[in-house]
């Protein structure tokens, strides 16, 4: 089953074409990675994706529901972790998941769980009553992925995940990126 389905995506801003024709297909399991130079559309399309911008024409489909839609279906099997940190700084992370988990409807015990697992799986145990703002810039980068996986989404979207991490944070991201995809999740 395809958890994405991209057919003749096309974005232009301007007299800039970010996108012409873009076709992608990822099935639940895997992982693809888009590697271009910038300015290649790589962050147009996430954000396509993800419903914060529309084409200007073809079809993205998620888990066979219209991404343009902005569908609470849509937002609920995504999970994004943006190219820039995108947290609320004097939040703590604990505070941050809460409301990305709560977004993806997750509440009471499953929420709990789910952030006591994802925090765990990328070393963020220890910080999660700390406000973001007074995090490393690796700790930041595990708690922004950790909002995009906390909720076991259908589909993973990372932009840049690693840019700026250390080497533990960028094993421990991978190694969770993998333990999704494993247990179905398109990355």
């Amino acid at each position: 089953m395809l958890e994405l389905d991209a057919q003749g995506v096309r974005k232009r801003f301007g007299d800039v074409v970010a996108l012409d024709g873009f076709d992608l297909q990822i099935a639940a399991g895997e992982i693809v990675g888009l590697v271009g130079h910038n300015g290649a559309g790589k962050t147009t399309f996430v954000e396509i994706v993800a419903g914060l911008t529309r084409p200007d024409a073809g079809t993205v489909l998620v888990d066979g529901h219209d991404a343009a839609s902005r569908s609470v279906r849509v937002r609920q099997r995504v999970g994004l972790a943006p190219q820039e940190i995108s947290l609320y700084l004097p939040l703590t992370v604990r505070e941050n998941l809460r409301l990305f988990a709560g977004l993806a409807g997750l509440r009471g015990r499953r929420q709990r769980a789910a952030i006591a697992e994802t925090s765990a799986a990328l070393g963020l145990s220890e910080v999660l009553d700390r406000q973001v703002g007074y995090l490393s810039g690796g700790q930041r980068r595990r708690a922004q992925a950790a909002t995009a996986m906390v909720h076991r989404p259908r589909l993973l979207l990372l932009d840049e995940p690693t840019a700026g991490a250390d080497p533990g944070t960028r094993r421990a991201l991978l190694q969770l990126v993998r333990q999704c995809a494993d247990e179905g999740t398109a990355v």
